[in-house]
């Protein structure tokens, strides 16, 4: 079930993002606006456009959804084996993303704080970003 559903929320999020799926999508809307005369602008013509849009909305929320969970969990795995692959790395920041938010913020707060000990105070600047990892490899 897991990979069906896998397969079709891809396949669906993919030609969402697609500009034809936009075309689509407003050439829809000029041809319901278009109708309207036609239907005399009458409730059902509304809600028509609003019943469709809702649940095309609802159901995207959970495709979109699902898709970010995925990129997620695989830029998690590509991180941890890139950590876990690097011999000065350290690897107690393999699985951060499953404790709490506090916790994580605690954590960058005290890389910040050491990246500004490395550099004698203040705050780093980005642009010395690479030469600091360099150095300290």
């Amino acid at each position: 079930m897991d990979r069906v559903f896998t397969s079709i929320a891809a396949r669906i999020a993919g030609f969402a993002g697609q500009p034809a799926a936009f075309i689509t999508a407003l050439a829809l809307m000029i041809l319901w606006a278009a109708s309207g005369p036609v239907f005399h602008y009458s409730d059902t013509w509304q809600l028509v456009v609003n019943t469709a849009t809702t649940i095309i909305t609802f159901l995207m929320v959970f495709l979109i959804q699902n898709s970010q969970n995925r990129d997620a969990a695989a830029m998690q795995a590509k991180l941890d084996e890139l950590i876990r692959a690097v011999e000065e790395a350290r690897t107690q920041f393999i699985g951060i993303e499953h404790q709490t938010d506090k916790e994580i913020e605690r954590i960058r707060s005290d890389l910040e704080k050491e990246c500004d000990d490395d550099e004698g105070g203040g705050r780093p600047d980005p642009e010395h970003a690479i030469d600091r990892l360099i150095r300290r490899t």
